[in-house]
């Protein structure tokens, strides 16, 4: 039947009765699962471990371009129902400035997050009124000099300070985005300790006027007030209408800001006017709009005496919305792609010619090769070709399933994860690499399986005659799964969006995609008929086929490499080559056999003790030395040189992704590409996702995508124009020709 090894066989190449399949079997179930479960503790445990401060944190944390201070504000002391608030205070240096919940064209809101003791929880931040920051021709919400982020404490009735002490620690995690001509991704770590009996007022002018500056809501529930408030959909234009503001804003000209990002165009001329005691306004709708809400909050500020009023209304849409040409921004700097709308039997489609497309991939090739070996060595008996074809499609479709069902399980504890995120762990790619060996050394024949199976090992294949075949299916995977097809990368990139039942129904189409080939060849009887029957030179290419195995190893050590090092490699090849010792062994005799098996099993314990640390250490990837015009991308980095006016093209890369590396050694590395990019002012950026990285997961998601490779040209006010997964020159050149 269809062997994984394709007749990794324990005995001379013309005796059936002996197979090397069933210990290779549990082998690689072993180590496929240590790693895996190696991989899951790494992803689940941050995920479930609370967000730590600094030792040292204090309540004021500078840089060059901002100063920022954690207060406090409780006049009448901690406790339930006591006015109760915390704030982060900003004071930027001239010129400098960071952003309003909406940014507006560009830009990223501060993001808090708070350690607070059980029984106290902070509620959303109470934003100032922002200004409007024109950069070029775009348009910014945000705040220079000083802003105070307030944020409101709960105290619950039953809380009880710490045993022993009258004081309560508060900590906070900030992170913010602070812009001049450039952009810098700033974080900050903070600690208070705040008396829980008694006055905290030290701060108390400053949250006093920054509450008593927060904007006014306007009445929903008077319909005197509010009967004539309401968004009116007119095309491709929002026709407001507010009532109930004060009397004292009407006739002057107000500044509108709109809660909800990527709704309006931020920087486009609009107009107002006033009908009596209705404000009105018509502002256009923005072209990349990624939402259409119901209800559209807004923010009118107006100038009295000198000084800024605020005040909010929730406006109930009327009409309906244009269809939009924009996906979810998230926390994104950057509009979306423009896409064309996927359903799910689209994306289904996408999925199985990704697949297909995968059986020929070379990362692939090792498992294919060797199944049609073993397919042709069956090729006189239909039934059992049949039956391995259906248990390979089990093998493959399962394997798939399970594999995304593992990604949107951790996805849902919170974690950033995307496909091939198994070979992001470095114990993963050390145990694939040991299989690999192993599989090459078998088929090389330097030992044989069968010389140390017991009877009942042997008598399993004869009982489960598919599982051959099922588990080759599971193994293909193994390999294949990290590489990326033509249509893979929008199919995998909306299932992550999707339902989990309607997410795993594109998974299976890719691993029957994967599987079609060899099912089909088992369904048609023609096939095996041309096939060479069976003789020596099945002997020849079992031998044969050790060397893909091989390079496959050799592979994986270069992906290692990236992944920890120089040393992280070479610790491994010695790890190889102490397993090669070991195996080595099997195949001597009598005394020295048991005395030589001792003494390698032994080495190979003391140099994974003594090694392992090396594979699983991460080090700071270093530059391709052979492509200098590229730079590194970081969080934060795309918008800095958008809102300098410049282009920039990303590639999202991995070293375990083989299309990637075939990529950079073609079109990526084309002269006349790179010289046309280099005329337009193009930035080139490399986000490099060989060991897991959650801003760049995220930067993938907000492209609609959730593995690799991906590239994204983008340009300031318009939205990333994607290339396809192999791009040609052609490609590349034509969306440079849109800049």
């Amino acid at each position: 039947m269809g062997n994984p090894c394709g007749e990794i066989r324990s005995g001379a190449v013309d005796t059936p009765s002996l197979t090397a399949s069933m210990i290779f079997h549990r082998i690689f179930l072993t180590t496929m699962k240590a790693a895996l479960l190696l991989a899951a503790g790494a992803l689940i445990s941050p995920a479930l471990a609370q967000p730590g401060i600094a030792a040292g944190a204090g309540s004021v944390f500078k840089t060059d371009q901002v100063r920022a201070e954690l207060m406090a504000h409780a006049p009448d002391g901690l406790g339930a129902g006591k006015p109760v608030w915390l704030g982060l205070q900003l004071a930027h240096q001239p010129g400098w400035h960071t952003y309003w919940k909406n940014p507006g064209d560009s830009g990223l809101p501060t993001v808090l997050r708070w350690e607070l003791p059980t029984g106290v929880s902070a509620g959303d931040i109470a934003w100032p009124l922002p200004q409007r920051i024109s950069i070029g021709n775009l348009a910014n919400y945000g705040f220079e000099a000083s802003a105070l982020l307030a944020v409101p404490l709960r105290i619950a009735a039953d809380f009880k300070p710490p045993p022993g002490s009258d004081q309560i620690a508060v900590r906070l995690k900030a992170s913010w985005l602070v812009c001049k001509q450039e952009c810098i991704p700033q974080e900050g770590e903070f600690a208070l300790s705040l008396a829980v009996h008694g006055s905290i007022a030290v701060h108390r002018d400053v949250f006093e006027a920054t509450l008593d500056a927060q904007p006014h809501t306007l009445a929903q529930d008077a319909a005197s007030a509010t009967a004539a408030s309401a968004v009116q959909i007119d095309g491709q234009t929002l026709k407001l209408s507010v009532q109930g503001l004060p009397a004292s804003l009407r006739g002057r000209q107000l500044a509108l800001f709109a809660e909800t990002p990527e709704l309006i165009e931020t920087a486009a001329p609009w107009t107002q006017s006033w009908a009596g005691g209705i404000w009105n306004a018509r502002i256009p709708l923005s072209s990349h709009r990624n939402s259409s809400p119901d209800v559209m909050p807004v923010l009118l500020v107006g100038e009295v005496g000198g000084r800024a009023q605020g005040y909010r209304a929730e406006l109930k849409v009327q009409g309906d919305w244009p269809a939009a040409s924009g996906e979810v921004r998230g926390a994104s700097a950057l509009t979306p792609p423009d896409a064309v709308p996927m359903t799910l039997w689209v994306a289904m489609v996408g999925a199985l010619l990704g697949g297909l497309i995968l059986n020929l991939m070379p990362c692939v090739f090792p498992v294919l090769a060797i199944k049609l070996l073993a397919f042709a060595r069956h090729a006189g008996d239909r039934r059992a070709q049949r039956a391995s074809g259906a248990a390979y499609t089990a093998g493959v479709v399962g394997s798939f399933l399970a594999l995304g069902l593992l990604m949107l399980l951790l996805r849902g504890t919170g974690e950033s994860l995307g496909w091939g995120f198994q070979l992001q762990n470095p114990a993963v790619v050390a145990a694939l690499a040991a299989l690999f060996s192993l599989m090459g050394l078998n088929l090389s024949g330097m030992f044989e399986f069968g010389q140390i199976l017991p009877s009942g090992v042997l008598g399993l294949r004869a009982r489960n005659p598919a599982a051959d075949s099922f588990l080759s299916g599971v193994l293909a995977v193994a390999v294949a799964a990290p590489c990326s097809a033509p249509f893979m990368g929008a199919s995998i990139g909306l299932a992550a969006t999707l339902p989990a039942t309607e997410a795993l129904a594109i998974f299976a189409a890719i691993g029957l995609g994967l599987a079609l080939p060899y099912l089909a060849a088992s369904l048609m009887p023609g096939l095996a008929r041309a096939l060479p029957r069976p003789g020596a030179w099945m002997g020849h290419l079992r031998q044969f086929m050790a060397f893909p195995m091989f390079a496959t190893a050799v592979w994986l050590v270069w992906v290692l490499g990236q992944q920890s090092g120089i040393d992280g490699a070479a610790a491994l090849l010695a790890l190889l080559v102490a397993l090669a010792c070991l195996v080595w062994t099997l195949a001597l005799s009598g005394r020295t056999r048991v005395i030589s098996m001792a003494l390698a099993a032994t080495g190979l314990a003391a140099l994974v003790w003594g090694l392992g640390p090396y594979i699983v250490r991460p080090v700071t990837p270093a530059a391709d030395g052979a492509s200098t015009a590229w730079g590194s991308w970081e969080p934060g980095r795309v918008e800095q040189l958008l809102a300098g006016q410049r282009p920039v093209f990303v590639d999202f890369s991995a070293a375990w992704c083989v299309t990637c590396q075939y990529n950079k050694q073609t079109t990526l590395r084309d002269p006349k590409l790179l010289a046309a990019m280099a005329a337009k002012n193009v930035v080139l950026l490399r986000a490099d996702w060989t060991r897991r990285d959650p801003a760049i997961t995220d930067a993938l998601r907000q492209l609609g995508r959730n593995g690799v490779p991906v590239y994204a040209l983008y340009q300031s006010g318009k939205a990333p124009v994607l290339m396809s997964e192999i791009p040609s020159v052609a490609e590349v050149r034509s969306a440079l020709a849109g800049l």
